[in-house]
């Protein structure tokens, strides 16, 4: 049955402040209790900043969801009820109550998400090569156009060309945030 099931996202309520140690309460349960076929992943959504305090860099963790962690799972019933079960999880987003299983969240969602944070999709496959026109579709320069100069397959990201402030400007952007222009 578990089989049938794919792999999706699922927003999980906690205790605000409490993501961490609800993550790492949920990982050794799945280790204990050999869940690994059914739970996947735990993420907590926080970013580093660096803060300046008396002239001197402090680096400060920023939840970006405060009281959510995201769940990679097999909606099996098993986990859906560990997962619920685990200390400091108030519920499930999604999720009418009333035992009703929550809905997934996009995976498109979770992509943004997992990409601000620097664990972006290692699966991204392109169809521009170095020459072509592309699109941007996300970030600070979205539907601009440009020209890729160089790819990087390792980080993921292309080096464009673009046009700012009437001069040519290569500027790195993620593949996921690139589409090909048919000329």
């Amino acid at each position: 049955m578990a089989e049938d099931l794919k792999k999706e996202w699922y927003v999980v309520n906690t205790y605000a402040g409490q993501e961490n140690r609800v993550k790492e309460n949920l990982e050794r349960r799945i280790q204990t209790m050999g869940l690994e076929d059914s739970l996947f992943q735990v993420v907590v959504a926080e970013e580093t900043e660096v803060e300046y305090k008396n002239g001197k860099p402090v680096e400060k963790t920023h939840n970006l969801f405060s009281g959510y962690i995201l769940v990679q799972m097999k909606m099996t019933d098993e986990a859906w009820y560990i997962v619920r079960n685990t200390p400091g999880v108030t519920g499930f987003i999604g999720s009418s109550g009333k035992g009703a299983k929550p809905f997934p969240v996009s995976q498109e969602e979770v992509d943004n998400v997992l990409r601000r944070l620097g664990k972006s999709n290692p699966d991204v496959k392109v169809d521009f090569e170095v020459g072509d026109k592309v699109e941007i579709l996300a970030g600070p320069f979205q539907d601009s156009a440009g020209t890729v100069l160089s790819k990087n397959d390792e980080a993921k990201e292309a080096t464009v060309q673009l046009i700012l402030f009437g001069r040519e400007t290569p500027t790195d952007i993620a593949y996921i945030d690139l589409k090909k222009v048919e000329e």
